[in-house]
């Protein structure tokens, strides 16, 4: 399970952010797991700024991208206990923090893909995803939420 997986592959989750608003950082519904957006949180709490082509290359971009799932996974074994509840990354929403005429959005986000691919595998680790640029709240370089199926 992605207890175990995080273990052998050394991977260690950052403290869980407080929410930024009022909202629940994640919902269930049936078996369905919700996850607000997350940011890139390192393991000294602090946050990755930076905008992506400008101030940021794209491998910084997917460092970022990776940490947000890092992050999104800390925030949900904070939630519930555990990860060994997950069964697939069923959707990912990947916003990166650009200018315009940036493009290369889906070559940051799949710094979070891989992630979920490494931890639940080929199949269970691909989900749908969207990748869009736009403004992020604090400059943070990248957010991602996600919709996870449980079992």
């Amino acid at each position: 399970m992605i207890e175990s997986k995080l273990k052998e592959l050394g991977l260690q989750l950052p403290p869980p952010p407080p929410p930024g608003g009022i909202y629940h950082p994640v919902v269930i519904v049936d078996k369905m797991l919700y996850v607000s957006g997350q940011v890139p949180i390192q393991s000294d709490g602090s946050m990755i700024f930076g905008t992506v082509g400008k101030d940021m290359s794209v491998e910084d971009g997917q460092r970022a991208a990776r940490q947000v799932g890092l992050t999104m996974l800390a925030t949900i074994r904070d939630q519930l206990g555990s990860l060994d509840g997950i069964k697939r990354l069923v959707k990912t929403l990947g916003m990166v923090n650009c200018e315009p005429g940036f493009g290369s959005q889906p070559l940051v986000i799949n710094g979070f893909s891989e992630l979920m691919v490494e931890l639940l595998g080929e199949q269970n680790g691909k989900g749908a995803r969207s990748a869009v640029g736009m403004i992020l709240p604090r400059g943070v370089a990248v957010e991602i939420e996600a919709i996870f199926e449980m079992f």
